[in-house]
């Protein structure tokens, strides 16, 4: 099974620019996705409070997950490096879109361990940062739940009127949901994608060391 994670964080990408490159990558390497998962509930909560994610990972064992980038697993260290050796440990292939590189069992562990470090330098260069409501912030909404049903039914080419009636909800209020969302975006296709050369050497000389005063 191909499985696809995308996970809403304040401070990143949206989940709309995570899709569409996954479906830039997916297209580009022959990929069919099985399933996808819009994790809109998770963001800023730890590992052992996502009992969803650690379920959804746990029925895909053995599968590929394309996932965007490293800070969608989590933007928690402690929980990243769980995150890693989990999906490692139940033989996930996972593949990261934003380095184009992969990992497995059998991987150089130098470049989960650049994975690892990149992320480390994204939350500290973030940490320096003083920014008021960052890009892609956005309110939770009682829609949230319906999510990914929503997505699906926008994908069978429903309307908003018809999505409206199957969810028994105000139709204005979808589809002012939907437009903040972008979520008839998702079902658009994307048929190019670059892969840099030595894309896994790139993310290994990218490991900082700590700097000597001596």
């Amino acid at each position: 099974m191909i499985h696809t994670y995308i996970r809403s964080d304040k401070n990143f990408e949206t989940a709309y620019e995570q899709l569409k490159f996954i479906s830039l990558y997916a297209n580009k390497k022959g990929i069919v996705v099985d399933e996808e998962f819009i994790d809109q509930k998770s963001q800023n909560k730890r590992l052992d409070e996502r009992d969803e994610v650690a379920s959804y990972f746990k029925h895909g064992a053995g599968g590929t997950l394309l996932v965007y980038d490293t800070w969608v697993l989590s933007t928690n260290m402690e929980d990243a490096v769980q995150m890693f050796s989990c999906l490692l440990k139940n033989s996930y292939e996972v593949h990261f879109v934003k380095q184009s590189v992969i990992i497995t069992r059998e991987s150089d562990v130098m470049l989960v361990l650049g994975l690892i470090d990149e992320l480390r330098q994204t939350l500290q260069d973030n940490s320096k940062k003083s920014i008021g409501r960052p890009k892609g912030s956005r309110s939770s909404s009682k829609f949230d739940q319906y999510h990914n049903e929503i997505l699906s039914l926008i994908k069978s080419n429903k309307t908003v009127s018809e999505i409206a009636r199957v969810l028994h909800v105000s139709r204005s209020s979808l589809k002012d949901y939907i437009e903040s969302r972008e979520l008839k975006n998702f079902a658009s296709g994307y048929t190019v994608h670059e892969t840099p050369v030595n894309a896994e050497e790139m993310v290994i000389n990218k490991i900082t060391c700590p700097q000597t005063t001596k």
